[in-house]
């Protein structure tokens, strides 16, 4: 029995294996008006891995409180940091492509490998790079969400939104999704370098380390997200040989009535101010990238809340972002998860 020849729209495929890695952050808006800001939030807040609350009573919170208020005041805060003359406009937008074009150029013209990235909420879209890196030959994906600590609310999410791709696929590629790093040794060193870097002229007397918040019950349910963060920030405070005394591990980014990881940063701003600290130094190791969170509330609020409370020399310690401590570890953390496919 002969077989038919292969119809002339058949997909092509490469005949070696070809591997798309892709740089996953949270996400961000296109722009900071109250129609791009409300399409936003409604895919963030509609995440049932963000929002866990009943479906139907969340649906009527959400459209008929939240994205008819919030909007509005999201769009201001996002305006205060936004690249209005750059073409990338969102920050996070930004250190996420360089990250990613940094890698290409590190990893070099090749046949093997495509390096791309995408947002969970907003554009570029997951989905959408999938689609390209697909359509580029790539019949291996390595999925690498920038989070160095684990939650469900966010290393999920991405991977949810991954396999959900996969499920439409005919023709699925072999996936792998990296795990979090919050405990690497080169995490730790990037991070201590970053921070000897930026804080150069004088030790300030307290140093808080603010990492995003979740609610209480995720922590209870089973998360590991505090005790990754508590574990990044022992290991971060003994690198820097930084006296516990004069050293505040804190959460940020509440939103809602239900209480959250504690202590909460603002509050922990505000008692260190009142308490008569002259000088604070404040970094964010759980983000990879600078964005409303870091560049708005803890650069700007955060400052506000310290010298309002009677605090004097605040500084904030920008995220690894593009530096090459940043671009170091996340070329690591790629080439590990990039073993056995590519050489590089």
């Amino acid at each position: 029995m002969s077989l038919k020849p292969i119809p002339s729209d058949h997909p092509s495929w490469p005949s070696h294996a070809k591997t798309g890695l892709l740089l996953v952050n949270l996400g961000t808006p296109d722009g900071t008006d109250k129609k791009s800001m409300r399409r936003y939030l409604k895919q963030f807040l509609s995440d049932g891995r963000v929002i866990e609350v009943p479906k139907l009573l969340w649906w009527v919170i959400l459209n008929g409180i939240i994205l008819n208020v919030r909007p509005k005041k999201s769009g201001e805060a996002y305006d205060r940091i936004w690249l209005h003359d750059e073409e990338d406009g969102s920050p996070l937008r930004k250190y996420t492509r360089l990250q990613a074009e940094a890698l290409t150029e590190r990893f070099g013209t090749r046949d093997d490998l495509v390096v791309d990235y995408a947002m969970r909420y907003g554009n570029p879209s997951i989905p959408d790079r999938l689609d390209a890196l697909q359509k580029a030959g790539c019949n291996r994906f390595v999925i690498i969400p920038l989070y160095p600590q684990y939650a469900a609310a966010t290393t999920a999410t991405v991977n949810d939104e991954v396999f959900h791709w996969a499920l439409k696929q005919r023709w699925q590629p072999a996936i792998r999704t990296a795990p979090p790093w919050h405990d690497h040794p080169d995490y730790i060193n990037a991070l201590a370098a970053s921070f000897e870097a930026h804080v150069t002229d004088k030790k300030p007397d307290h140093l808080v380390v603010s990492f995003h918040g979740i609610p209480q019950r995720y922590f209870v349910k089973g998360d590991p997200y505090h005790c990754h963060c508590m574990k990044t920030a022992r290991l971060l405070r003994e690198k820097l040989d930084w006296p516990s005394e004069n050293y505040t591990v804190s959460f940020q980014s509440r939103f809602g009535p239900e209480p959250w990881l504690q202590p909460y940063t603002d509050k922990t701003l505000e008692a260190l101010g009142e308490a008569g600290t002259d000088s604070l130094a404040i970094m964010a190791p759980g983000f990879a990238a600078d964005c409303l969170e870091t560049l708005e509330e803890l650069a700007m609020e955060g400052e506000e809340i310290f010298h309002e409370s009677g605090g004097k020399d605040f500084q904030y310690v920008p995220c690894l972002n593009d530096s090459a401590e940043g671009l170091d570890l996340i070329e690591t953390i790629a080439r590990e998860n990039l073993a056995g496919w590519v050489s590089v």
